[in-house]
């Protein structure tokens, strides 16, 4: 279940929205409560490299 980020076109404030299967329901903007919303495009569909991803293990901290 993807998490899409829309800026609303009334109101210009942006926000995620988690959408549920194959959904194409248009978002309402939770700020003035619009349907005028546009999706945009997200940092991590642009990265493309997949490094920004993964952190290699180290958030794990030290072993033993």
């Amino acid at each position: 279940m993807p998490i899409y980020e829309y800026r609303c076109e009334a109101c210009q404030k942006v926000f995620e929205e988690l959408v549920l299967g194959s959904a194409q329901a248009e978002a309402v903007c939770p700020s003035c409560g619009r349907g005028s919303a546009q999706r945009l495009m997200s940092a991590t569909a642009r990265s493309g490299t997949g490094e920004a991803a993964s952190d290699g293990g180290r958030a794990c901290g030290p072993v033993g």
